[in-house]
């Protein structure tokens, strides 16, 4: 068998480096955001928690506000498969609105202690690629459960926009608590019943 070309196997290499180095300056970013707060941490210091030469760092990311952007695209990334897979296995509008709002607030739950990785609107630009794909997804799924009768034939995108505030927003809550189950069924029975249908409180 021939051996690969010489530059096809350096260009091979420069990839690596380059998928290394990100993961280096972002694994070194969740350690900083974690433990001094995003506000008061610093690109030096994100460039200290790591091995990398600060020149390195800004080949890839121009501030300590794009390496945050590019933890919350890995976390959309990360989580917009379990949501479909929750959404398409449903056969009721209940199982399709609690399976699409526990997934998501147990993948929450799971990144507490590690703000870098839950959503925060304030700094989270809703426009970036990967988010506007995971909102993409959730309209077609929303569209095909309209049309197999799981959901009355309502504005998908609309929907969609109200589902993910809600969802955003409850988040913080289970960022707080942890309490998944809590948050599922009052965002659950919100949409089923509207403001009606919820549990009073005591």
């Amino acid at each position: 068998m021939d051996a690969l070309p010489k530059s096809r196997t350096q260009s091979g290499r420069r990839e690596q480096t380059k998928l290394q180095n990100r993961e280096t300056i972002l694994a070194a970013a969740r350690q900083v955001f974690a433990e001094m707060g995003f506000a008061a941490a610093t690109v030096r210091d994100i460039i200290r928690a790591t091995p990398l030469a600060s020149g390195t760092f800004y080949n890839y990311f121009k501030s300590k506000e794009e390496v945050y952007q590019a933890l919350r695209d890995d976390v959309a990334l990360a989580i917009r498969p379990r949501l479909r897979e929750a959404r398409l296995a449903a056969a009721s509008r209940e199982e399709l609105l609690s399976g699409g709002f526990r997934t998501f607030f147990a993948f929450v739950a799971e990144q507490r202690g590690a703000p870098s990785a839950v959503p925060e609107t304030s700094r989270f630009r809703m426009d970036s690629p990967e988010v506007l794909a995971g909102f993409a997804e959730l309209r077609a799924d929303l569209d095909t459960a309209i049309a197999q009768g799981l959901l009355p034939p309502v504005d998908a995108q609309v929907l969609a926009a109200a589902l993910a505030g809600v969802a955003f927003e409850l988040a913080e809550r289970v960022k707080a608590d942890g309490d998944v189950e809590a948050a599922t069924g009052f965002a659950t029975a919100l949409f089923l019943g509207g403001i009606n249908a919820l549990p009073v409180r005591d």
